[in-house]
């Protein structure tokens, strides 16, 4: 989740991690220092949890954002002058982490029950603190009927119109085994042979010329609003923004795909016990119910779904039904495979066309990408085949 909280991060400033690399913040004897991802992440996890930790146990929570990357944990490590005492991570930064000694194996029993939470959400080094959805989202003011699965994606007759896709191999190829009739329980076993690879690139040959390609996160909610598609894969909690400013957006969540944000404690912190004092805490149902109710994130704790309005509840990517019907994202698959993957992805899909203003010729060296609209274009213009009309590649 990194790369799109920092896209809004970006947008609205915040302290970095990285601005004082070579000046750790100013703590009491007792402040400990939580690293998490942006601005958009910090005021949610400050009405959640920075705030009642210290009103509880008169700890302070200094905080600060980074980019997910760990190259300054790593010299701390290395130096053994660790300054931060928790983060916020990805899962694939959390294995490799992990592996690579640059977190704290955990002692569960310090922090709460392991059933509490849902698949996925603990482990060695890690637990969460949240779960996030990439799911079908759609503009129900522009189709007849609500699609209910991938399979409906993939029917671009009784569903016409663009339809959005991440232009990556991660997330779109599990997508498109799902739309297949795969079930999801065996999406990761047949996307590790050559079968399976040629399977989920056949699907997406199928509907190709319909697809609007997206990178950023905001993107797929920013094309719904302008009409440019129909129905899109999409962050949920992107999506919940928009249904807030009044936008008819659903969202269906069979298939959905779903991953955990977790905690982590950075190696060789002198404040490993405040460390795990403040985990624990932030792992309490009361308060992981506060921070669904600030931000559109699941809680990772169970106990905390009956906690909250019941219809707030049912669009939460960790409510039970939308779990029952989802797929976890599996780290280590990707971690394998994922390089090989995209780059047979990438000389597959059309680029993106680089935005062009009158002083960037970087347009000019794309011989072929696509538009914002879902054109491909050429440096001449649109892009036709050999009989005029526009080609669908």
């Amino acid at each position: 989740m990194a790369g799109f909280l920092l896209a809004l991060a970006a947008a609205i400033g915040g302290t970095r991690a990285q601005d004082y690399p070579s000046k750790p913040i100013a703590l009491a004897a007792n402040d400990i220092t939580v690293i998490s991802f942006g601005r958009a992440d910090q005021a949610a996890l400050t009405a959640a949890y920075y705030r009642s930790f210290r009103k509880s146990t008169g700890i302070d929570v200094k905080s600060a954002s980074y980019d997910g990357q760990t190259t300054e944990l790593e010299q701390m490590v290395k130096t053994g002058k660790t300054v931060w005492d928790v983060m916020q991570v990805e899962s694939r930064t959390l294995q490799l982490g992990c592996q690579a000694g640059l977190f704290e194996k955990l002692d569960h029993g310090k922090i709460g029950d392991k059933s509490d939470f849902i698949p996925g959400a603990v482990s060695d080094c890690g637990v969460g603190i949240f779960a996030w959805s990439l799911a079908l989202a759609y503009d129900a003011d522009k189709v007849k009927r609500a699609p209910g699965s991938w399979a409906d994606f993939w029917d671009v007759k009784k569903y016409p119109g663009k339809r959005g896709l991440r232009r990556s191999a991660k997330y779109t190829l599990e997508i498109a085994l799902l739309s297949d009739g795969v079930p999801a329980s065996e999406v990761y076993k047949l996307l590790a042979t050559a079968q399976g690879v040629d399977r989920a690139f056949r699907r997406l040959d199928r509907i190709k010329a319909d697809v609007l390609w997206w990178e950023a996160a905001a993107q797929p909610a920013a094309f719904l609003a302008a009409g440019n598609l129909v129905m899109t894969s999409a962050y949920t909690l992107w999506i919940d923004r928009e249904r807030q400013r009044t936008k008819n957006f659903r969202i269906a969540w069979d298939g959905s795909l779903y991953d955990v944000d977790s905690w982590a404690i950075p190696k060789g912190t002198p404040r490993i016990s405040d460390a795990y004092r403040f985990i624990a805490f932030a792992s309490q149902p009361e308060y992981q119910k506060m921070l669904s109710e600030n931000i559109a994130y699941g809680p990772a704790n169970r106990k905390a779904l009956p906690l909250l309005d019941a219809e707030l509840a049912r669009t939460m990517p960790s409510a039970e039904a939308n779990l029952k019907r989802a797929l976890k994202v599996d780290i280590a698959f990707w971690i394998r495979h994922g390089e090989e993957l995209e780059k047979r992805f990438d000389g597959w899909a059309p680029a993106i066309c680089r935005q062009q203003t009158d002083d960037d010729e970087d347009y000019d060296e794309q011989a072929y990408c696509q538009d914002v609209q879902g054109n491909l274009r050429t440096r001449s213009g649109p892009h036709k085949d050999k009989d005029g009309e526009p080609h669908k590649h």
